[in-house]
């Protein structure tokens, strides 16, 4: 039951959504107006590739360390 309530997989769940649609966004929807605007850097694909990895390290974290309820509140 206490993993039910673990944010690390809510935060992992919602980071990995956004970070998919941004690296989706930067490969194929650039344009050359919004590198202009950027000074020449593909924002969206940068940053849905960091939001990918800050998911795959909280999912890697909630999987390692899992929540464990002690017996006396049980």
């Amino acid at each position: 039951m206490g993993r039910l309530f673990d944010l690390r997989w809510i935060i992992a769940i919602l980071f990995g959504i956004y970070g998919v649609v941004l690296l989706v966004l930067g490969i194929g929807f650039e344009t050359d107006a919004d590198r202009v605007k950027t000074g020449g850097l593909n924002v969206n694909l940068w940053v849905g590739i960091a939001m990918l990895a800050l998911a795959a390290f909280f999912a890697i974290w909630a999987a390692v360390r899992p929540v464990t309820v002690p017996d006396e509140a049980k």
